[in-house]
């Protein structure tokens, strides 16, 4: 993925799955809640905010924020279970919403969009000046061996399948901001081993987020594929009953100019 396409990367989403197996997702996700730092006088956009519990806990500072997300079925799942929280289903490249905002916080989501000009340009309008935008997102390198084992057992099948997701450097993305008027105040790229529970925890892994790898097969060779993954990787992640992915984040606090913004491009 490039970053540069005019598609939406997809996955269908088992918020029940996510929630259980995949609570890491948000659980990581509460220290960046540290570097936002809301205030109770603060409007706040949740970009990518999945079941809605880190929304919550921006609401639990007594900020005004509100959730959004491109599926259905999370938002579904965070109008249930947080009914005091507001949340709206847009695309995250094209979303346009009346009220500005002091700061857009997104954890573990922008790395799922291809068109990043698009929702940089997005945020940047729906930001307030000198607005901060505070995210987390998979960094260059993020759980390469995994997706490299699976891409070789795809391609042994005669399957040529890029991993869906775009994973930048840091210099690659504060380069990206700059270019949209945002000044990076902080970046950060750093190592996050992150345990995926039990014997059948890369299993999971691979069904829950792994859509895109498995399209193409049937049933039966995608058990295989998932079968020959775990052995090449047994021996260097799999460790004390659970296996352990490959993550790197990358993490970063910038903030729009204030006065008038030319548009990207100009």
């Amino acid at each position: 993925m490039t970053g540069s396409d005019n598609r939406q990367t997809s996955n269908t989403w088992d918020t029940n799955r996510y929630d259980g197996s995949h609570s890491f997702v948000y659980e990581y996700g509460e220290d960046l809640l540290e570097l936002l730092d809301p205030t109770e006088d603060e409007r706040i956009l949740d970009l990518g905010c999945g079941t809605g519990h880190l929304t919550a806990e921006i609401r639990a500072s007594g900020a005004t924020v509100v959730g959004l997300d491109q599926s259905m079925e999370m938002v579904a799942e965070a109008r249930s279970t947080y009914p005091d929280c507001e949340f709206i289903c847009a695309d995250a490249r094209t979303f346009a919403i009346d009220d500005s905002f002091d700061a857009v916080f997104s954890n573990a989501a922008l790395h799922w969009i291809d068109d990043q000009d698009a929702v940089l340009e997005s945020v940047a309008d729906a930001l307030e000046p000198d607005g901060r935008f505070v995210a987390e997102l998979g960094g260059a390198g993020n759980v390469e061996r995994l997706t490299d084992s699976v891409r070789s057992e795809l391609r042994n099948r005669g399957y040529d399948v890029d991993h869906p997701w775009y994973f930048p450097s840091i210099g690659e993305y504060a380069s990206r901001l700059e270019d949209h008027g945002y000044e990076v105040r902080y970046a950060t790229l750093f190592d996050r081993p992150t345990a995926l529970e039990g014997a059948d925890g890369l299993e999971t892994w691979l069904r829950m987020f792994g859509d895109h790898f498995f399209e193409p097969l049937s049933a039966d060779e995608r058990a295989a594929v998932i079968a020959a993954v775990e052995d090449d990787l047994r021996d260097e992640l799999f460790r004390n009953g659970d296996w352990i992915a490959d993550y790197r984040r990358l993490r970063f606090v910038a903030v729009t100019h204030s006065g008038d913004r030319l548009p990207y491009g100009e």
